[in-house]
């Protein structure tokens, strides 16, 4: 895929990814508005701070990952990956979008960008 916007990714899947796609990008926008959401690496990619989160689809699943994943708050480990940051969580359908929860993680996840910068930069 080369799409350019974020309506563009989420059009191109045409089926149910497309519709995750479409409920996540609308949730982190309300979660986190002053954030900016652009295509790069390939996949929708959300900045305040530098990035925090991105959501990609595959075949058989819509990821929502997080840069600082591993410092989000998952007491019952939902999220994926082993990583010294990023995490991620898989939904193979509507029923796995946990709205509170993933608004609690973009909250969150913004919050550790206000105050430890940009997860791409050097710690």
């Amino acid at each position: 895929m080369a799409e350019d916007t974020i309506d563009q990714y989420t059009k191109a899947l045409g089926d149910w990814r497309g519709e995750i796609v479409g409920e996540l990008d609308a949730l982190i926008r309300r979660a986190a508005p002053k954030a900016t959401g652009s295509i790069k690496w390939a996949q929708p990619v959300y900045e305040q701070d530098g990035p925090f989160a991105y959501v990609k689809a595959f075949a058989s699943a819509v990821n929502l990952g997080f840069w600082r994943g591993a410092d989000l708050t998952d007491a019952d480990g939902r999220l994926e990956g082993t990583g010294d940051r990023m995490r991620h969580v898989k939904i193979r359908g509507p029923e796995d979008v946990d709205k509170a929860r993933f608004t609690a993680w973009v909250k969150e996840a913004v919050s550790l960008n206000a105050e430890k910068g940009d997860p791409t930069k050097a710690r």
